[in-house]
């Protein structure tokens, strides 16, 4: 499959994943005309590739997991390592943003009560 074709089958820019490949983080076969050929596994990895990246993961992580990829199985090991160490990192952001969120509300609640104190004293006067 053609590049725009990919494009417009995982929803990423032909753009983006020119990019990607220049990164090292997509090897994509080329057709004896030089050209990309995308495979139907590409597309799996390229959604894995997104998902990898809203979690936050570093583009050099995301580098090294997709090298460590395209190496075989004998690097599941180290591809687990590198899940495990990030998946401890979302666990402390979504602990963070939990708190955020705890903090925002506390406040919210502190001018809910003081909108109804107001609304209070103004029926009374």
């Amino acid at each position: 499959m053609k590049i725009g074709a990919f494009a417009e089958l995982t929803g990423i820019s032909a753009y983006t994943l020119r990019y990607y490949e220049k990164k090292g983080l997509l090897f994509v076969k080329r057709g004896q005309n030089g050209c990309r050929n995308y495979l139907a596994e590409d597309r799996e990895w390229v959604q894995f590739l997104c998902k990898l990246k809203a979690t936050g993961m570093l583009l050099r992580d995301i580098k090294r997991y997709a090298q460590l990829r395209y190496n075989g199985d004998g690097t599941i090991a180290e591809r687990l390592e590198l899940l495990l160490k990030h998946q401890v990192y979302v666990a402390e952001e979504v602990h963070k943003w939990q708190q955020y969120s705890e903090n925002l509300q506390a406040k919210i609640a502190v001018y809910q009560e003081q909108l109804l104190q107001q609304r209070q004293n103004a029926g009374l006067k």
